[in-house]
Order: C-alpha cells, then sequence, then structure tokens
C-alpha cells in the first residue's frame, strides 16, 4: 500500500504557513481501518470535535469528516488512518487568525506488523526518564505538541521494551508513550487520571465502559510506579493494536491474567489476519 493523504478533501499539498507545523496547533487521531471500515469511528470525531471546542478551533461538521475519513479507506485489508485538524494558516507570530479558517487532512498508511506474541505473551515497559510537563488547561486532549513523546521513545533505542512508561512532572503515572495503561489490584480495574497531562484515549473509554457494562469494579485513580508493581496484572491499549498485555515493568514480571484475557476476548483484540 502507498501512503496517500488528502488536504481539506483535495489531493493537495499542506501549505508552509500552516500553524499545525509552525506551532502544533491543532489535534489528530490515529484510527484503525479494517475491510473498508473504522472501528469506533464515533468515538474518534467525538474526542476530535470535543478537542477542538477545547482549543477554540472551528468546529468541523462531523458528517464531513466521517466522509472523507471513509472515503480513503481500504476496502480490503487493514490500513491506519489519521486525521489532522490545524487551526489553519496564519502569519509569523503566536497570535491566532480571527477568524480561523482550519485545515483538515486525512492520511492511510500500511498497517504495522503486529507480533502474535505480543497478545499471548505481552510486552515488556521501560520506565522513562523523562517527565512530562503538567498543563491541565491541555491535559487529556490529543494535540499535535509531541516533541516529550519523540525523546521519550529516543529512550527505548536499543532496549527490547515494547512500550515505555510516562510520568509527570509531579511523579504519577500518566500512561504509555503512544498507549494508555491499565492496572488490575485486588480485583479492582485502575487507569491513570489525565487530568493533568496525557490522552484520553479512545480505547480507553471503550475498555472502562465495557468494563462498567459488564460489572468490573473500575475507576480512574492516581497511580506511582510501586502501585504498578504491586498489581496483578498490566496491560495497555491504544485504538491500533488495541489491547496487549504487560508481560514485564523495568525488572518486574507479570503473567496474562484473568481479567485482561476477558477484556481481550469481549472486545476482539488480538492479532490481524
Amino acid at each position: 500500500m502507498q501512503p496517500s493523504w488528502l488536504v481539506n478533501g483535495r489531493q493537495e499539498q499542506v501549505d508552509p504557513r500552516d500553524r499545525g507545523l509552525a506551532y502544533g496547533d491543532g489535534l489528530f487521531e490515529t484510527m484503525a481501518c479494517h475491510a473498508g471500515g473504522i472501528r469506533w469511528i464515533e468515538h474518534h470525531l467525538d474526542r476530535v470535535l470535543y478537542g477542538c471546542r477545547r482549543l477554540a478551533i472551528p468546529v468541523f461538521d462531523r458528517n464531513l469528516l466521517r466522509s472523507e475519513i471513509l472515503s480513503v479507506c481500504p476496502i480490503a485489508g487493514s490500513a491506519v488512518i489519521k486525521l489532522i485538524v490545524t487551526r489553519g494558516i496564519g502569519e509569523r507570530g503566536y497570535r491566532a487568525p480571527e477568524p480561523a479558517s482550519p485545515t483538515r487532512i486525512v492520511s492511510t498508511a500500511p498497517w504495522p506488523e503486529i507480533p502474535a506474541e505480543h497478545y499471548t505473551v505481552g510486552v515488556s515497559l521501560k520506565t522513562c526518564t523523562l517527565r512530562l510537563g503538567e498543563n491541565p488547561q491541555l491535559a487529556g486532549l490529543k494535540h499535535l505538541c509531541r516533541l516529550e513523546q519523540v525523546l521519550a521513545q529516543m529512550e527505548l533505542a536499543g532496549s527490547d521494551a515494547g512500550e515505555g512508561l510516562l510520568r509527570g512532572s509531579s511523579g504519577l503515572v500518566v500512561g504509555g508513550i503512544t498507549s494508555n495503561l491499565f492496572a488490575v489490584r485486588d480485583g479492582r480495574l485502575l487507569t491513570p487520571r489525565v487530568n493533568r497531562c496525557g490522552v484520553a484515549g479512545v480505547m480507553r473509554r471503550v475498555v472502562l465502559k465495557h468494563a462498567a457494562d459488564t460489572g468490573l469494579d473500575s475507576s480512574e485513580a492516581d497511580l506511582d510506579v510501586t502501585a504498578l508493581v504491586e498489581s496483578e496484572e498490566l496491560f495497555i491499549t491504544n485504538a491500533v493494536f488495541g489491547i496487549k498485555p504487560v508481560r514485564a515493568l523495568d525488572t518486574h514480571e507479570f503473567g496474562v491474567g484473568p481479567t485482561t484475557c476477558r477484556l481481550m476476548r469481549l472486545l476482539g483484540y488480538g492479532p490481524v489476519t
């Protein structure tokens, strides 16, 4: 598959004056496409439109976004679809254009190779030294300012870790570099709060809802690394790979536990064939 993209519904290039390029002034969604459809597409649309309101970016028509996303989905096989929304073109300087004319970019990329053992055995996590800056005004949003995650990902070079564990400047766990994190402690499902920093992921939302629907006690919580080490199970989530068990956090090992397996079966996640 050759990567392809649309800019404002057309096959053209992004203007170099775009504020998304200059300042990270925008949001993005990364979605899993299978056989021409997007799983949890309405959740993705909910989040990007909510983020636009939070950042005072004029909100696009929901039906337009859905139509453009689906228009780039291959009808066979699997692909990764990315939606970027920016505040649009602006003059030099931080002052936002008034009125803003937002840019929307939809792109298609090949499906990544995900080893089957990531689901059956799990992945290892490495605690990163980088700390995320805490800013409640941006907390929860999937904004374009991802330099912290780029630097954290560089810490994994040369290791066998499948994901990095991130903490905020307060020392509390936020999640993975590209994922949200869940812990099972004393029969309860816990996930770090994202009210100071971090991303409120679509799969995080899905897991919390399905846990509640099936009677599994679940909640957001303030968690540190010690709390994770003392947990019975850990797993990570994102919208592309779904759910992956954690087999190790630094030197502490975990098994693939029953709650993780139950949620993976319930939501139908595992190797794509």
